[in-house]
This record gives C-alpha cells, sequence and structure tokens, in this order.
C-alpha cells in the first residue's frame, strides 16, 4: 500500500529570508528523501511537499526543525516586505521591525491563528488591511490595522493608531493582542472576534494614557 503523504515547512527562513548555506542543505535534504517539489508559500516560507510520512520527522529533523505541539504561541505569520535594504518606495525598515516583533511575541498566548503582514510604505504590499495585525510606514511614522481577514468572510482591519516609532508600534501591537488574548474566544480569530465585540473597548484599553 502506498505511503501516505505529508508536506513539512522549512525551518530556518523566517520572513523570507534564508542563506546560500541554508538552500544547499535544504536542496540536498531534498535529493536525500527524493522531495520533487518545494513551495514558496504566502507566508514566504518553504514548503517540502509530498513528503513520505515514514520519514517526516528525519527530513524535519535535518533541517533543524521539531514536530510542533502544545499551545499556540506567538504569530502564525509575519510577513514583511524588503523595506529599506531593497525597495526605493520604502520609508521604513520593515524586515527590522519584523524581526523584534516576532521575537516579541513569540512566547506570547494568543487564542486563534494570528497573521502579520508589516510593509515599508503606503503601497502595502503585505496587505495589512487584510491581516489579523497590519503595520505600514508612512512619512509620518507607522501605521497599526487590527482586525483584517482576507479569508472566506473578509474583513478590512481598523487603524488603531498613526505616527508610531518603532518602538511604539511594537508596544502598542503587543498591547492589542494581550487584549485580544484576554477576551477572545478559543480560535476566534480577531476579525471574528472585533465584529463581536466592537473596536471601543480595545481602543480604550490599549490607548489609555
Amino acid at each position: 500500500m502506498e505511503n501516505k503523504k505529508t508536506s513539512i515547512v522549512v525551518p530556518g527562513s523566517p520572513l523570507g529570508i534564508t542563506t546560500p548555506e541554508q538552500l544547499e542543505q535544504i536542496a540536498a535534504t531534498a535529493k536525500k528523501y527524493n522531495i520533487e517539489t518545494i513551495k514558496i508559500t504566502g507566508g514566504q516560507r518553504l514548503k517540502f511537499m509530498d513528503v513520505d510520512n515514514d520519514c517526516a520527522a528525519q527530513v524535519l529533523d535535518e533541517l533543524g526543525g521539531s514536530v510542533p505541539g502544545g499551545i499556540k504561541k506567538g504569530a502564525h505569520t509575519v510577513q514583511a516586505c524588503p523595506g529599506t535594504m531593497g525597495c526605493k518606495y520604502s520609508r521604513k525598515n520593515a524586515l527590522a521591525l519584523a524581526e523584534t516583533l516576532t521575537q516579541t511575541l513569540s512566547q506570547m498566548p494568543v487564542p486563534g491563528k494570528v497573521k502579520v503582514g508589516i510593509s515599508g510604505c503606503a503601497f502595502n504590499c503585505c496587505q495589512g488591511y487584510v491581516r489579523d495585525i497590519g503595520i505600514f510606514a508612512k512619512k509620518s511614522g507607522w501605521v497599526l490595522i487590527f482586525g483584517g481577514n482576507g479569508g472566506g468572510k473578509p474583513r478590512i482591519g481598523d487603524i488603531i493608531k498613526e505616527r508610531l516609532t518603532s518602538d511604539e508600534v511594537i508596544d502598542l501591537t503587543r498591547k492589542t493582542l494581550e487584549y485580544y488574548a484576554a477576551h477572545a474566544r478559543k480560535h476566534e480569530r480577531t476579525a471574528r472576534f472585533i465584529a463581536r465585540t466592537g473596536l471601543e473597548g480595545l481602543t480604550r484599553a490599549t490607548l489609555a494614557g
């Protein structure tokens, strides 16, 4: 009987960034286990497709990962544009902010899947208005959006605050997710949470002072 297949997200490529050495290891592992297709995901990560279940754990181990388990913590996906490192329109360093924000949120328990999109300019290439957390830059500073969703019931997120410094947008993002974690139902995404509760409670709690 044919083995069932699974897919594996390659560790070591957060924010869509990798190195020549990592790519060499990825290619060598794929060839070793006869994996013919590697997919670039919507979250800017790499995914091995059609991996035999009986060797999936070995593949993951060789790539430096582990089987996830326990309570979900941190953002599911943090997507960022090249920012000032590679875009002439960018106002801010989106990759640097994304890296710091990922570290800040990594151990924060969240009720449901949280997708983050960070763009270095108002073209908003990472689609912040349809992300749970959307952040984009203007000349005047960062803009924070909350409660967007691009799924089967799309919702345009709400602007929480504008003209933020990098430290301020990280702090306010943390506060909004803490409020969401404290008041949302299990597995409730931010868009459904805001549709159910309204925005006033969140802004009152996070913007106070």
